[in-house]
């Protein structure tokens, strides 16, 4: 007797149909997390202008503006920038009272499509003698990191 050697047609049509599954759910999976970790970048560097905002508001009393030019140590929004990010820009938020830093998602390939062209912003309140941030976006949820899920800070 002869014994057999090697697959059949069928043990490997069910190997194939495995892996296709198994990538079906793997990819999209590993899609938001490339955009999570893109999310945490545009919520570090709006979180190192948290110090001086807070310093110049307690000193002036107002929110910083860095729109077109440097103010006391705060860099003009354009400098401050990633590989994800396009500006971080620090203003007074009008309908609140209180001061927002807000970070902008570049729109260009390397860049989730769920992000693009979208914010995540922290507002500050300083009413009370402390300094409490909220977090904010106009990305998905699913793509925020946890600190920025509607919590303060």
């Amino acid at each position: 007797m002869n014994a057999q050697k090697g697959f059949t047609l069928i043990e490997l049509m069910i190997v194939i149909a495995i892996i296709g599954i198994l990538a079906a759910i793997a990819i999209p999976a590993y899609q938001d997390y490339i955009a999570r970790a893109q999310a945490s970048e545009a919520l570090t560097l709006a979180s190192g202008l948290k110090t001086p905002v807070s310093d110049l508001y307690g000193q002036n009393g107002t929110c910083p503006v860095n729109t077109s030019a440097a103010v006391d140590g705060i860099p003009v929004k354009t400098a401050v920038t990633g590989k994800y990010i396009s500006s971080v820009e620090t203003k007074a938020n009008a309908a609140t009272g209180k001061c927002d830093i807000v970070a902008t998602f570049i729109d260009s390939t390397g860049v989730s499509a769920g992000l693009k062209n979208q914010t995540i912003t922290l507002t500050g309140d300083f009413t009370g003698g402390t300094a409490k941030w909220s977090c904010t976006s106009t990305a998905n949820q699913k793509y925020l990191p946890k600190a920025c899920t509607g919590g303060t800070s």
